[in-house]
């Protein structure tokens, strides 16, 4: 699978522990040397901040989507190759979903889990078909995959629609299981007593 344009959902901060900048700086750096365009949330702050930084000192391309209230709050990035203004929030989660080829989750907060969430169910409901992932940096998703598995066995998430998320801890096994990912062969829709 070809991707030009890889979706990055990531932290406004930098976190507790200084391996998650270096993660999203290595990340930044590998986007520019592969030639894929960093689609991300426009901050010029934390992990956001860091993983464009990395992709633009390196010769790469920086696509930000921000909205009009977050661009003071988030200390918009004024250096990015390419800036989409939108008015909500909604505006951006849709734009970076068209613009980007591929999503990954480096750590975050609540704004990063709802992305990848978000996106991550439209693939589960056939609304897009690209490679959702998550880079567990020193397992900081641990928790979340282990309420996943949980979900499958309480019977509230299908396993093959679990098992098509990616998650890797090393950055470049990352990348390759997402470019030689296949799509669930096909959407998810309830039955009855579902959701």
């Amino acid at each position: 699978m070809e991707l030009k344009r890889i979706g990055v959902f990531c932290g406004s901060s930098v976190g507790a522990a200084p391996v998650y900048a270096d993660a999203a700086r290595s990340v930044g750096r590998l986007l520019a040397e592969r030639g894929q365009t960093l689609i991300y949330g426009g901050g010029g702050t934390g992990l956001m901040g860091a993983v464009a930084d990395a992709v633009l000192e390196s010769g790469g391309r920086v696509v930000g989507v921000i909205p009009h209230a977050l661009r003071t709050k988030e200390l918009a990035h004024a250096g990015l190759t390419e800036m989409h203004v939108v008015d909500t929030m909604h505006q951006r989660k849709a734009l970076m979903a068209d613009l980007a080829d591929a999503f990954v989750a480096l750590p975050g907060g609540l704004g990063t889990l709802e992305e990848i969430c978000e996106i991550s169910t439209w693939l589960q409901l056939g609304i897009h078909q690209k490679p959702c992932a998550f880079l567990n940096v020193e397992g900081y998703y641990d928790h979340l995959i282990a309420f996943l598995n949980h979900a499958v066995k309480q019977g509230f998430l299908r396993e093959e629609f679990a098992r098509p998320l990616i998650v890797e801890r090393d950055i470049a096994a990352l990348f390759e299981r997402m470019r030689a990912w296949a799509p669930p062969k096909s959407p998810r829709w309830a039955t009855r007593g579902e959701r």
